[in-house]
């Protein structure tokens, strides 16, 4: 892909090929470190170690670029041991940062600085400048299972997304709908999908392999015109999160006339991967309450790669998505479609959410 952005895009698929070394080191490893966080998520020490290594590597190609990460080193500052482990899984890349692919932090205590330098980190409005935004893993309960989970890297500029990068190291380039969060690539190469606004969307293996070393990225093809809401190929995720209104969900998909659920999956980035990757063509999400927002890193650059295939996405109440904040507050859940069907989901769902007595979501 020739775009402006090819420098970035060479710098993210670097830093995201080593950050999957150490997660894809850490999955089959019974003790991941994992410690729950203050709004009772879990984080592992691959969390902390990949934040610090995609913060590194990139922020030495571009230094004079802002970052915005989801994790804080608060808790390895006050756990020496823990933080011993995420230096010792991030010396594992020694021979990566000699090839150029990656740069490591120089000390335990770069590693909290870095982490740190994306977690205080706020995408602002259209003045902000260039803005990198990390989510080291996406799914961490579902990777801790040994199952899907993505690592996302975005770059925005003056909050807009110009590109998105999402390294899915379970994830086969050759992956049929519907997927799941059981939905493992049997040869265990993985894929990275990207996109820069106006250039496409691509697919390319995470890793070359030496049976195949010379496969090249793959364009996504525009999602076909749809003409009615059946032929619609949903993605969400059933049963799994609490923050949602499923019965609205399945009642809306029910109202267009889909007959099936589609694919399921936990990480919101690659449920944006598998619209982007055309295995599905829809999604809604509704949370309970209103005071309820998305992160943005569950949602930059990821967005990008079901819109350059021809999807439009706003929130309930048919509003872009402002990337600005650590939280979307601008926002209330998400509408996605292909544009010749978006209008149709999107009033379906009002309707749904006034018949049901839930108005009050929309605001």
């Amino acid at each position: 892909m020739d775009s402006p952005y090819s420098k970035e895009l060479q710098v993210a698929i670097g830093a995201i090929q080593s950050a999957a070394k150490l997660s894809q080191a850490l999955i089959s490893i019974e003790d991941k470190g994992v410690i729950e966080k203050d709004d009772l998520s879990p984080v592992t020490v691959a969390d902390f170690a990949i934040q610090a290594l995609l913060t590194a590597t990139v922020r030495q190609a571009f230094p004079e670029d802002k970052f915005v990460g989801e994790e804080s080193a608060k808790k390895l500052r006050n756990d020496a041991m823990l933080l011993d482990r995420v230096w010792r899984l991030l010396q594992r890349l020694k021979e990566d940062e000699a090839n150029s692919l990656c740069k490591l932090p120089g000390s335990p205590e770069q590693v909290c600085d870095l982490i740190d330098l994306c977690g205080a980190g706020e995408p602002g409005g259209p003045q902000a400048g260039r803005v990198w935004v990390f989510d080291p893993i996406d799914g961490t309960k579902t990777f801790v299972r040994r199952e899907a989970y993505a690592i996302n890297v975005a770059l925005l500029k003056g909050s807009k997304q110009v590109l998105g990068v999402v390294g899915c190291p379970t994830l086969s380039m050759d992956a049929r709908s519907p997927i799941n969060n059981t939905s493992l690539d049997p040869t265990g190469r993985g894929c990275i999908v990207f996109a820069a606004k106006g250039y496409g969307t691509y697919i390319r293996p995470l890793a070359h392999s030496p049976s195949h070393p010379d496969v090249p990225p793959r364009k996504i093809e525009p999602h076909p015109e749809i003409q009615t809401s059946q032929g619609l190929r949903p993605v969400s995720c059933y049963n799994m999160l609490d923050s949602g209104v499923d019965d609205v969900h399945q009642l809306v998909m029910e109202r267009l006339g889909i007959k099936t659920q589609g694919s399921d999956l936990l990480a919101w980035v690659l449920r944006w991967v598998t619209l982007g990757i055309g295995l599905a063509d829809m999604t809604v999400w509704v949370y309970k309450k209103p005071s309820r927002a998305g992160k943005v890193w569950d949602h930059a650059g990821a967005m990008l790669l079901f819109e350059e295939i021809g999807g439009r996405i706003t929130d309930i109440n048919g509003k872009d998505i402002e990337l600005v904040g650590r939280n979307l507050t601008a926002n209330r859940g998400f509408v996605a479609a292909p544009k010749s069907m978006h209008a149709t989901v999107l009033n379906t769902l009002q309707q749904v959410l006034k018949e049901e007595g839930r108005g009050d979501l929309l605001g």
